[in-house]
């Protein structure tokens, strides 16, 4: 009988301290902040920024700003496939380098043909100093990159280019 009696008085005055302690940093609720974030009216910067979307902050150990990609073109262009599939298509292109060893091939797009109703790539790549009188397989890369069916509406030509030659398909 004495247990529940004392256990049921450490509540009591536990439950009714909670009042004064609502406010304190002593409350768990109130270590990491309250729920409200900055206001902001919808009417104050009109198409600016949507108010919807939070705001990055600029000092964050996580995200880092990309490096300019510094990738030259590779020798050849030797294919051009539009794979279509559910909800676009995927472009791949197939290259041949001039050295051995090309890495981190990538499909640059030249952002000047873009409203001119064709798309222009250029298929680029890292390279180091290497051979060069070895067999084209050796030297050989692919890249791809998906294209949705809103990209492809206005699209009736996709151009890749490389150093020496460039291939185009359409649509």
């Amino acid at each position: 009988m004495f247990k529940p009696f004392t256990l049921l008085v450490i509540s009591a005055g536990l439950l009714a301290g909670c009042a004064s302690v609502r406010d304190s940093r002593v409350n768990p609720f109130n270590w990491f902040g309250g729920g409200s974030g900055p206001v902001r009216s919808a009417g104050a910067e009109a198409g600016s920024a949507n108010p919807l979307i939070p705001e990055r902050s600029r000092v964050s150990l996580l995200t880092r700003e990309a490096p300019d990609y510094a990738g030259r073109p590779v020798e050849q262009i030797s294919e051009v496939l539009l794979e279509r599939r559910p909800g676009g298509a995927i472009l791949r292109v197939t290259g041949v380098a001039d050295r051995v060893g090309p890495f981190d091939v990538r499909l640059v797009e030249d952002e000047t043909a873009r409203g001119t109703g064709r798309l222009a790539y250029t298929l680029a790549a890292l390279q180091q100093a290497g051979p060069r009188n070895t067999g084209a397989r050796a030297r050989m890369v692919t890249a791809a990159v998906w294209l949705t069916d809103q990209e492809l509406a206005s699209v009736s030509a996709i151009r890749v280019a490389g150093r020496s030659n460039a291939l185009e398909t359409r649509r």
